[in-house]
């Protein structure tokens, strides 16, 4: 397990916002990527020749999900450390490379890109622009440049405690789960799910069946995009016709089609939310969701920044586990209080064991 220390041309069709040029609609509202609200107040540092930079994936800055809280990272440090700021939203992957060539053309000194889907575009960058420091959100890079800074999580840790949660709450005798795209950053929250509802089936001799993913295999059920909702809907709605009454979306904003059909069953479905506590993000779901993924990407993209400011910015990459707060499983507020105490009480103890390594979890897609 890794730990660190702290973190410490334009497209057509992207949506440019400047730092100066008016804030984005969201920017004084609370994401949810934290358990605490931001509170506005004086940076306690002054650097306005400074500028951090932001390019978003396809999900867009307003996504409830990774993009949102990553990019409020960049407005926290903007807040803690008297900096500029800039962004792009991106509308396609298409628009990668040129959004990326608009930020450097920005004077940015730090730019932060989200999601795994950018990392060519951010290394071709930053290999043109060596004196530009960058760190991408959901990335290990195998050979990182010296001004490329990976950030990633163990989800699959966080996501384990999930498992355990849907297997111990679980009605019918089986729990769901389907992915976005297939790739690692995806795979990885259900590989730990459905490790998780393995270890429960083991320690309470169940057999809770998982739908939607299997490790052995690594096949399972996607929506092949991050964005339509109904996709999503359709995915939880095959499950729970199987029989799934515990569904665990990983798809961005399409896996809020897997909460609306939560929300639909009148009670008979829960949901697991990932990224940001659901209960805040989208807040119109907490009657339905059991607890939420969360991954510190906030932090990570803050402290990233604030490296580069005072000059103590490398390559080595963060990884976010349960032993360093990078990740963990929050209990939907709503819903804390059905949840039984026996079960709160084994979470507890299953987190301890990952943490010490005497539960040991295999995903092949864990950060190296």
């Amino acid at each position: 397990m890794k730990t660190t220390g702290r973190i410490a041309a334009l497209a057509a069709i992207s949506v440019l916002v400047l730092a100066g040029c008016g804030d984005r609609p969201d920017d004084d509202n609370d994401n949810g990527s934290s358990d605490q609200a931001s509170e506005s107040s004086e940076p306690t540092e002054s650097n306005p020749d400074f500028k951090a930079c932001m390019v978003s994936d396809s999900g867009g800055f307003d996504d409830k999900s990774f993009n949102q809280t990553s990019y409020k990272g960049l407005t926290d440090a903007v807040d803690q450390l008297g900096i500029e700021k800039a962004e792009l939203e991106s509308q396609t992957d298409s628009d990668y490379p040129d959004n990326l060539k608009a930020m450097v053309g920005e004077d940015c000194n730090a730019i932060v890109t989200v999601g795994f889907k950018l990392a060519a575009a951010t290394d071709a960058s930053a290999k043109q622009n060596p004196k530009i420091d960058y760190a991408i959100v959901d990335s290990v890079p195998e050979k990182p440049l010296p001004n490329v800074r990976g950030l990633a999580f163990d989800t699959a840790q966080s996501s384990f405690l999930a498992g355990y949660l849907a297997a111990g709450s679980t009605e019918t005798g089986s729990v769901g789960t389907f992915g976005g795209i297939e790739i690692p950053t995806v795979t990885i929250f259900m590989d730990g799910y459905w490790e998780g509802v393995q270890y429960y089936n083991e320690q309470n001799d169940t057999d809770v069946k998982v739908l939607g993913w299997d490790e052995e295999s690594q096949k399972g059920t996607f929506t092949q995009d991050f964005e339509n909702k109904s996709k999503g809907q359709n995915s939880a709605q095959s499950l729970i016709a199987q029989g799934a009454d515990v569904i665990f979306p990983v798809a961005g904003p399409a896996g809020l089609g897997g909460l609306q059909a939560a929300k639909d069953s009148g009670g008979d479905v829960k949901a697991i939310w990932v990224d940001t506590d659901g209960c805040v993000s989208a807040e119109e779901y907490c009657d339905v969701l059991l607890g939420s993924v969360v991954k510190g990407m906030d932090v990570a993209v803050t402290d990233a920044i604030a490296d580069s400011v005072h000059d103590e910015f490398d390559n080595k990459t963060y990884v976010g586990t349960l032993e360093n707060d990078g990740t963990d499983l929050t209990l939907g507020s709503d819903l804390e209080g059905d949840i039984d105490q026996d079960l709160k009480d084994q979470l507890e103890q299953v987190k301890e064991d990952i943490i010490s390594g005497k539960i040991e979890i295999t995903s092949p897609s864990s950060p190296k």
